[in-house]
């Protein structure tokens, strides 16, 4: 099934059918109001349904004005740090300009996985990603309307904003209270009813609101997230990954994506374990291997052929252009077994042996020209390693993407095995809280769908990796549906970070330029006095601030382009 194919014909169908309704006026008949994100129609559906509900959540008015009021400092934090951010983004892409080392254009960078939206962003899994989207929106923008009812701001209308599927809620308060130009100050006598136009807290406490309310729920999911991380544990780190036709484990019924435990009940606690045993095998010999196959323990007789040669090594999955690895002649496919006079036999000696490395070191590499059987021995003399572009760590870099899922071939058994470090995996990951401490920590939070181990991100328990684990104690009963909560969870939680943290950023039209607005103005009438030149003065700052931040974004984006000339 070409599931882009049907994506496209989708986006065709929707597309024209909000083009036919819109001319027709039938959506405006019933107060949709069509918003257009570069080409993608967005449909505002509106209604006034729900204001009793909204008037009973914000009954607690001083539960809700702590609330928001709690959110101003943590809100000003953010607005710092991502401004922060973004400077120290712009330095170091002039001064790569100066230095002749602008990054590649590369997915890290490319302007679709700048953007957090599922189906588009490469990183965001699209069915977690929608599910995350839509709580984030709705939590944002409900906050906004209860705050909204609290300070007696009207609550026009809310509604569904829908891109074909859902994609999130919003709340539409009165623009003419909330954000407008003239304060009108009540006295004893003066009812909430009759105020035309929020005051200065009374504003800042609504728009902080959205970004609290995406702060805590991250919070709260991340909790529970790391927390059930302790309900699962590894099956194993060996995979198969694949059995050649007619061979012994073909013929056992082995299949790829079995986690290898034990063979003749010696257990495997990786690659190289099982290649070495694979090795001492005579051909007729009876063998028993202990496999997981979806989470079902098995036992499988196989007898082994002759030829039972075993191939170890790291197979090369992708080579970087401009890289060393590519400057050399080395092509994907090819089996990394040996550098200098170290032997690769698995993930680990590779890992190891280019941690022990410095840009500049001139190396020998050695590699198969596949995994097959005739394979033949290649040598690269004297590649120069360079330092690591993305870590800017000080230790080789040679260029490749590997694949540890590919760590040697047993003929006599006539399958391929792997090894993807699962333990470490999740020791790591649940190591996060612990080290939000530094700032390393939260670089790691922030970027684990990104990179964790080799620039590899981690989208959750989803696929493959879901092979290397299992549900113990109380969350055996909940098999598979386990991993379905844990991702959840885990995108509830990043999203809702994220989307924080965006909206912290001091330009208008988001929270935080708003915000920011309001806080300048507030301390320049504290030195200027109250008037229209403060109001001026304020907007103009938040204007050039906006202007600036989006300049920066443009310039961070398209920069790799421009010095690669487009």
């Amino acid at each position: 099934m070409n599931y882009l194919v049907i994506g496209l014909f989708l986006y065709l169908l929707w597309l024209l059918l909000v083009i036919f309704f819109d001319k027709r006026g039938t959506l405006s008949k019933h107060n949709i109001t069509v918003v257009w994100i570069l080409i993608m129609p967005i449909l505002m559906i509106r209604t006034t349904k729900g204001q009793i509900f909204l008037d009973r959540l914000s009954v607690h008015k001083k539960f809700w004005r702590v609330f928001a009021s709690i959110g101003l400092p943590a809100m000003l934090a953010g607005m710092l740090a991502m401004f922060i951010l973004i400077l120290l983004l712009d330095y170091f892409m002039i001064m790569s300009f100066q230095t002749n080392t602008v990054p590649p254009v590369s997915k890290f960078n490319e302007p679709r996985n700048i953007f957090l939206i599922p189906g588009i962003n490469e990183y965001i899994p699209l069915w977690y990603g929608i599910i995350a989207l839509i709580i984030t929106l709705i939590v944002h923008e409900f906050s906004h309307a209860i705050l909204c009812k609290v300070e007696s701001i009207k609550v026009k209308s809310m509604g569904v904003l829908l891109a074909i599927v859902p994609i999130g809620g919003f709340a539409e308060p009165d623009e003419e209270q909330l954000l407008g130009k003239t304060e009108e100050i009540k006295d004893a006598e003066t009812t909430a009813e009759s105020k035309k136009f929020a005051t200065r807290s009374e504003r800042v406490r609504v728009l902080t609101a959205g970004v609290m309310a995406n702060f805590v729920t991250a919070l709260i999911a991340f909790i529970l997230f790391f927390s059930l991380l302790g309900s699962i544990s590894p099956v194993g780190d060996v995979m198969v990954t694949k059995v050649i036709p007619g061979y012994p484990a073909d013929l056992a019924g082995v299949k790829p994506n079995m986690i290898l435990t034990g063979i003749d009940d010696v257990q495997i606690t990786g690659a190289h374990d099982f290649l070495s045993y694979a090795n001492t095998l005579k051909p007729g010999e009876i063998v028993t291997l202990n496999l997981v196959d979806n989470g079902v323990r098995k036992k499988m007789d196989l007898v082994a052929v002759a030829g039972n040669q075993t191939q170890a090594g790291v197979k090369i999955s992708n080579v970087i252009e401009g890289s060393p690895a590519e400057a050399a002649g080395i092509r994907s496919d090819m089996v990394l077994v040996k550098i200098g006079s170290t032997e690769i036999k698995d993930l680990n000696d590779f890992v190891s042996f280019m941690n022990s490395t410095s840009p500049g070191q001139n190396v020998d590499i050695y590699l198969m020209s596949n995994d097959s059987v005739n394979a033949s021995l290649l040598t690269f003399s004297n590649v120069e390693l360079i330092e690591r572009p993305e870590e800017n760590l000080k230790m080789g870099y040679l260029g490749v993407h590997y694949t540890s899922l590919d760590s040697g071939t047993i003929f006599s058994l006539g399958i391929t095995i792997g090894q993807f470090p699962a333990r470490n995996y999740l020791t790591f990951i649940t190591s996060i809280p612990s080290s939000l401490t530094s700032l390393n920590g939260w670089i790691q939070l922030l970027g684990l769908p990104f990179f964790m181990f080799e620039l590899v991100g981690f989208p959750g328990f989803s696929g493959v990796i879901t092979s290397f684990y299992e549900p113990t104690g109380w969350a055996v009963a909940l098999g598979s549906g386990m991993f379905v909560i844990l991702n959840i969870l885990l995108w509830i939680g990043w999203m809702n970070f994220y989307v924080g943290l965006f909206n912290c950023l001091p330009a208008v039209p988001l929270d935080g330029g708003h915000v920011f607005r309001d806080v300048m103005a507030s301390t320049l009438s504290r030195i200027m006095g109250n008037g229209e030149k403060v109001e001026r003065l304020s907007n103009a700052v938040a204007f050039m601030f906006a202007v600036l931040i989006l300049m920066s974004f443009v310039f961070v984006i398209f920069a790799p382009y421009a010095a690669q000339g487009f």
